[in-house]
């Protein structure tokens, strides 16, 4: 259809068929099709530990001394009873585990060396032999579900909770980068390391004095330790945590925010009793605020958490709203990055099926010219997930709409901006949820325009209606 016919289609619309109660309850369904379609979760692949990566003193002697063994040398020396011995076979074995390309790790597994790791964490004597056990049994738990499950079976995680007490830094930020690879792999895992008391391990670890790197590792093991779902971590512990997450969204460094973000972003979602946790731990307008960095790795999560805030009830939505949430979400609608910009738009939408209060409040923030523009560009999205969400936040402006009897305006608007042609296109989708999505749109709020200028037959012969509604006066604003 051409833009001239678009702008024929004026004057009478149909609403009420779609409510904003309907609306409210699809928020979570949403939300996961948004999550669907992005990639920071990437982020969560558990890490391997490469030469490059290791800070600690030991690793100056490490290079002072390198130790070209095979395999079965290797493994003889670790099974030696001379300490010197165990120690090159020791270290032989985590630098074949820490090769960046195919590290060796079945092969390992299977010439038996996961127990006698276990084994040399306990000697208390020789915190190098413990180093590098920690270091070779870190590296196969960042490998595959099976070989982290090996690491797991043989008993390491009650070792390696015991090592966050070591005096020897470096040996309890190894059992600390462990914890968190092994808490990754999944529920079962994560759980296996919160029953083992992890949270009072790691607690004391953190204040004023501890390394950067240290920190980072333990806020990499707290944001693992409160994600996955179904089921999710046991709350009465994770609760523990909530506080400490509040207070690191002060601070200044890049990773520390981006994990302790990502961390609150997993607790959010979920139901509303956990939000409130989050709220009640003042974290909320720590999280507006971040929301201003201009770092992706920190805006990511905090609006993620911030969407979540926004799907539970109205008083949590409320807390969003007198942090200046509105404004900072106007301006990243307008991110030079596309899934900041469709994660933006789906926390306005939530607000926008609250009451009465929050949506004036989205309209005094001034963000509906940039919601405008996000449904433009959205419907011509080719990812189905997009169109779905961005559908989805037209919903939620048609019910703010008809709060304000401005349906018709909107529904201009639509026209104008060549939106009810998209939605047409949109019918004939391959995918049924945007089909689907699309009809009940147009079904709603189009579908008698459509009827009334329908040809009719007069006198034998098809005759167009020649009565072209006009633009409301005022323009399209509600």
């Amino acid at each position: 259809m051409s833009k001239a016919d678009s702008n024929t289609r004026q004057g009478s619309y149909k609403s009420n068929t779609i409510d904003t109660e309907d609306s409210r309850m699809r928020r979570r369904e949403v939300t996961i099709e948004l999550r669907k379609s992005t990639r920071e979760d990437q982020m969560f692949k558990r890490r391997k530990i490469n030469d490059e990566d290791l800070t600690s003193p030991l690793m100056e002697l490490n290079g002072q001394s390198p130790v070209q063994l095979s395999v079965d040398e290797t493994v003889a020396a670790m099974n030696s009873e001379d300490q010197e011995r165990q120690f090159l076979g020791m270290q032989s074995a985590r630098k074949m585990l820490s090769r960046e390309y195919d590290p060796p790790i079945d092969l390992m597994i299977g010439h038996g060396i996961v127990p006698v790791c276990i084994r040399f964490l306990q000697n208390t004597t020789n915190t190098p032999l413990q180093f590098e056990a920690a270091w070779a049994l870190t590296n196969i738990a960042s490998g595959t579900s099976d070989q982290t499950r090996c690491v797991i079976e043989h008993n390491a995680v009650p070792h390696f909770v015991a090592l966050l007490q070591s005096k020897a830094i470096n040996l309890a930020e190894q059992a600390v980068w462990a914890l968190g690879n092994i808490a990754g792999d999944g529920v079962a895992a994560r759980d296996i390391v919160i029953h083992h008391n992890v949270i009072d391990g790691i607690l004391p670890l953190i204040n004023n004095e501890t390394p950067l790197s240290f920190l980072r590792n333990i806020v990499w093991l707290m944001s693992n330790l409160c994600h996955n779902k179904n089921p999710s971590p046991p709350f009465e512990q994770v609760r523990r945590l909530l506080p400490v997450l509040s207070q690191l969204l002060l601070s200044q460094d890049i990773q520390v925010l981006a994990d302790a973000c990502w961390a609150l972003s997993f607790v959010t979602d979920d139901d509303n009793s956990k939000i409130q946790a989050v709220v009640d731990s003042d974290a909320v307008p720590r999280l507006v605020k971040l929301l201003q960095m201009e770092e992706p790795r920190v805006i990511v999560p905090a609006l993620r958490s911030v969407g979540n805030i926004v799907t539970g009830t109205d008083q949590q939505t409320d807390v969003v709203i007198a942090a200046e949430g509105l404004p900072i979400l106007g301006l990243l609608l307008q991110h030079n990055k596309s899934h900041i910009i469709k994660e933006a738009a789906w926390t306005v939408s939530n607000i926008t099926a609250g009451n009465q209060n929050q949506i004036q409040a989205v309209i005094q923030a001034g963000i509906f010219e940039q919601l405008r523009h996000v449904l433009e560009k959205g419907l011509d999205a080719q990812d189905p997930r997009t169109i779905i969400v961005v559908q989805t936040g037209l919903s939620n402006l048609f019910a703010l709409a008809e709060k304000l009897g401005g349906t018709e305006n909107l529904c201009l608007m639509v026209q104008k901006m060549g939106g009810l042609d998209k939605l047409e296109s949109l019918q004939r989708h391959e995918n049924g949820e945007v089909y689907k999505k699309t009809y009940a749109i147009i079904d709603a709020y189009f579908d008698e325009v459509e009827q009334e200028l329908a040809p009719q037959e007069v006198n034998g012969a098809l005759e167009v209606n020649a009565t072209q509604p006009k633009d409301p006066e005022g323009g399209f604003t509600f």
